[in-house]
């Protein structure tokens, strides 16, 4: 699939993600990630204390996600707090975000921007959106999960702010892939 280059005499608008009405990922082309690069974890741990190391390695890596269940999206976007790019009027990424009131922090869910449009910023602008929503909302942090293979992603989150606060090698049941857990700090 090619990228599309947002046209500037076309609209692009980040706003507020209702109820999806049908599954747009089959025309957003790959979806899933591809990189040389990952981050390897591991630890180091003695009676008296435990060390968690993540360093860059150089490993080719692909993943396809399987479909998301709508419903399941639906469910979350109904909290009022997930936001969608739209080009042209025509749906071309989202954060579908959950708001936690117990630990005061917004949570992405989901984020996807659809292969042909990636690389322009459309991210970055949902990601801002995510943190004024969370700054309504009184909360401390804005918070995600990602897996230790989408380096991409890792760097990406990492450009708009975020920082690695957690790992749980377990989280994934039959995979060898490790949940990276990632902040913003709003206070």
């Amino acid at each position: 699939m090619h990228a599309h280059k947002i046209d500037p005499e076309g609209f692009l608008d980040i706003r507020s993600l209702g109820k999806l009405n049908y599954d747009p990922l089959p025309d957003w082309g790959l979806n899933g990630y591809t990189t040389d690069k990952i981050l390897a974890v591991c630890s180091i741990e003695t009676p008296n204390e435990f060390e968690m190391i993540l360093r860059e390695k150089n490993q080719p890596y692909q993943k396809n996600w399987k479909q998301y269940d709508i419903e399941v999206l639906n469910t979350i976007i109904s909290e009022g707090h997930s936001f969608g790019a739209f080009y042209q009027n025509e749906l071309i990424g989202w954060a579908i975000c959950s708001f936690r009131a117990g630990t005061r922090s917004l949570v992405i869910e989901n984020m996807l921007v659809s292969e042909p449009f990636r690389g322009q910023n459309i991210g970055r602008m949902l990601i801002k959106a995510a943190n004024r929503e969370a700054r309504l909302l009184g909360c401390r942090i804005v918070e995600l999960e990602t897996q230790n293979t989408n380096y991409p992603a890792i760097k990406f989150y990492q450009n708009c702010g975020f920082s690695i606060t957690g790992w749980n090698s377990k989280r994934y049941e039959g995979s060898t892939e490790t949940a990276v857990f990632m902040s913003y700090d709003l206070i």
